[in-house]
Order: C-alpha cells, then structure tokens, then sequence
C-alpha cells in the first residue's frame, strides 16, 4: 500500500490540506482494498488551521518512510523551520516523491528541492514566487507540473487534479478514474488557470 504523508505547516489552509486526504482515503483498488495509507504530520503537536486548531497524530519522523509527501498551502508565508527543511531534504534524496499544493509551493521552494525545475503555484502568487525564487521556472497558466518526483500544484481546486493525476501514476487511469466519479471532478480538466486570472 502506498504511504501518503500530508504535511501540517502553521496556517496551514484547511481546504488544501483536506483535498488529498479525502481524494487518497477514498481511492480503492480492484477489489475494493484501499490504495493508500494516509498520514497527517506536523513539527508540533498542534497547528494554526484559521478556523481551527489542529492535533496532528505524526510529527517529522512520519515523512521518514513515506512514498509521497504532499505540502498543503498555508494563508501566510511564514519562515520554513529548520527541522522541516530537513526532513524535506532528506525525503528527497531518499527518492520519496514530494508534492505541493497552491502556496505550499513556498515552503517546498524554501528548501531548494525546486531549483533549476519549472513549477506553479496559485496564480495570484505566482509572481511572488518568481520574484523571490528566480532560480525556479514560474509558469502561472497551468494547474499542475509534474517534474518525475518534485510536483506543485496551482490554488485550490487544481490540488484535486494533482491527486487525480498522482492517483492514474500509480494505479492506472480506471482507478483514478473511479477516484475522479466520487470527488465529482472530471479525470483531467479542460485549461489552465490562466482563465481564472482577473487582467488588470
């Protein structure tokens, strides 16, 4: 079974960090036996969520073996603490595929894992992110880069299409397919984000 770490970072956004969790708990494999194992994992025991407080039940050390590790969004960028760099890094040499999702791109950038590599995040973000990372390739038009093991995902909803995509990678098109029918999200949308960007 296939392990998914999400990754709690403070002020994490409630929506990005729900999307794979859900997506991932409900994939089912021919069968019906589940395709992946989920984990929430924090560097504390509790996490700033807006709304809520959050209880993580893992901290760093549930990024250790996982297969895939997926970095919510957060509603402020925050300095990247240095016990989270690292365990990023590590994971990363480790050959464990890494994801974000809308301005989790951030933190994902703050470790240097995106250096020399094309990556989105949401689009009213994207120049910031340019601008602080210019060693990155910034492309605000599409909903998801798949760079083999580093990913990112644009704002929101296109974290659903990452996971869908992620899903058809490890499983196959019927299965992600399947996954797709009960989040009532088309397998691969039409266009990129560029249409949703209000000109000035």
């Amino acid at each position: 079974m296939h392990t998914v770490a999400v990754l709690a970072l403070d002020q994490v956004i409630p929506f990005d960090l729900s999307t794979p969790i859900e997506v991932f708990t409900r994939t089912r494999l021919p069968g019906g036996h589940p395709g992946y194992r989920i984990r929430v994992c924090a560097e504390q025991p509790e996490i700033d969520a807006g709304a809520f407080t959050l209880r993580a039940p893992w901290g760093l050390d549930g990024l250790t073996d996982a297969d895939t590790i997926i970095v919510p969004g957060t509603a402020a960028l925050v300095p990247l603490a240095p016990d989270v760099r690292d365990a990023l890094r590590a994971a990363a040499r480790n050959g464990t595929r890494i994801a974000s999702i809308c301005s989790g791109t951030f933190p994902l950038a703050a470790t240097g894992l995106l250096d020399g590599l094309r990556a989105t995040t949401h689009w009213a973000a994207a120049g910031l992110l340019a601008a602080m990372y210019p060693q990155i390739e910034v492309d605000a038009d599409v909903l998801y880069v798949d760079n083999g093991q580093i990913l990112t995902s644009a704002g929101a909803a296109a974290g659903l299409d990452l996971c869908l995509h992620l899903i058809r990678r490890d499983y196959g098109s019927a299965v992600a397919a399947d996954a797709a029918r009960l989040s009532v999200m088309p397998l691969e949308r039409e266009g990129g984000q560029a249409q949703f960007i209000v000109p000035d």
